[in-house]
């Protein structure tokens, strides 16, 4: 339950994101209020995962995965390019998740 949790709050993050970019600098209303939506329901959901788990590693978790879904969002969506070095850092975070959800699934 709780990786299932984490991985919702990380999505949510992760729509916040995407519409701050549709939103143009909140200066749309549809989007700019998605973006409230979908924070606090990240949040929310965060908050339920951290009561059964420490604070460090859950937000760590979560971070991480909306880091990476945003990633993806930005290359496939918004066809943002990306170096080689992002790539590594993007691996290197992928490491981390891994190493963090050992002590915590």
């Amino acid at each position: 339950m709780y990786l299932m949790m984490v991985l919702v709050a990380a999505f949510a993050y992760t729509l916040g994101g995407m519409y701050m970019k549709l939103s143009k600098g909140l200066s749309e209303l549809v989007p700019s209020l998605l973006v409230y939506f979908f924070l606090i329901a990240g949040a929310s959901i965060e908050a339920i995962a951290m009561n059964d788990s420490s604070l460090g590693v859950t937000y760590l978790f979560v971070v991480g995965l909306e880091f990476i879904l945003a990633f993806l969002v930005g290359a496939l969506l918004f066809r943002e390019s990306y170096s080689h070095g992002n790539l590594f850092g993007v691996s290197l975070i992928v490491a981390g998740i891994i190493l963090l959800s050992a002590g915590e699934c």
